[in-house]
């Protein structure tokens, strides 16, 4: 499907099916239908670094679409890093280490386009840096509310299973109740990268594997260790929770 193409099926109401691991483009705000479409060829090297684009009349010629809804579609992607611009040097897309990695769009964007080994060693990094740690905290620092709301999404989770909307959902929220019962306000603001990065690879995992492994074990697991207020081991069973999804992520892309 050609870049034309591609925008009259946006205009007409029908969604994009290209691009590597990833669900559908749903019909949105037509600046950020092109901002996607251009972030997740930039983050999967079909646009590589240093590329430059084409003059703006010509480019949204040929996407099919107005200046002013390109210029917006480059504003979205300037702010989180992807490319610059300079006067008479054009648009160029920016080296990766200039990309706002933590962004839950750049994270979203990179995970739906069959993200590298090294990209994945990095986002479990990441979650094993922060996600035990916070809950070592949450298991002395959560309220006795928190546990109820934990308790709850859990068992949403369970009912809905991890293959739902409701049950991706639950389980977000889950791991959000946690790094809220943290209560480090330094901490929480790195969850919503951390419940980006949950969601996209959870989805990746169920759209390729026919029967995915039962994650609720880890999970009930973890959650017994917050109630008990036992630190030491709710950083264990969350350090053992990590590692699980890591597996079957490698497990998923096998496929």
């Amino acid at each position: 499907m050609n870049d034309v193409d591609w925008m009259a099926g946006m205009k007409d109401g029908r969604q994009d099916q290209g691009g590597g691991i990833g669900t559908p483009i749903v019909m949105g705000r037509l600046h950020h239908v092109v901002a996607h479409r251009l972030a997740t060829q930039i983050v999967s090297g079909t646009l590589p670094i240093g590329y430059v684009f084409p003059a703006e009349v010509d480019h949204a010629e040929t996407l099919g679409v107005s200046r002013s809804v390109l210029r917006e579609a480059f504003r979205i992607l300037t702010a989180k890093g992807l490319v610059s611009s300079r006067p008479k040097a054009g648009t160029k897309v920016n080296e990766r280490r200039q990309w706002s990695m933590l962004d839950p769009d750049v994270l979203a964007w990179q995970i739906q386009s069959e993200p590298s080994e090294q990209f994945l060693r990095d986002l479990f990094e990441l979650r094993m840096m922060v996600e035990p740690h916070a809950a070592e905290m949450a298991a002395t620092r959560r309220s006795e509310g928190q546990l109820i709301d934990m308790a709850n999404a859990l068992d949403a989770m369970e009912r809905y299973t991890l293959a739902t909307e409701k049950g991706r959902a639950a389980d977000q929220r889950f791991h959000g109740l946690l790094m809220e019962a943290a209560q480090n306000e330094l901490l929480f603001s790195l969850s919503s990268s951390i419940m980006s990065a949950i969601a996209w690879t959870t989805a990746a995992k169920q759209r390729v594997q026919d029967a995915p492994r039962d994650p609720m074990p880890e999970h009930r697991a973890l959650y017994r260790e917050i109630a008990a207020q036992n630190s030491r081991q709710a950083q264990r069973a969350m350090r053992t929770l990590i590692e699980l999804a890591l597996a079957d992520m490698h497990v998923a892309l096998r496929r």
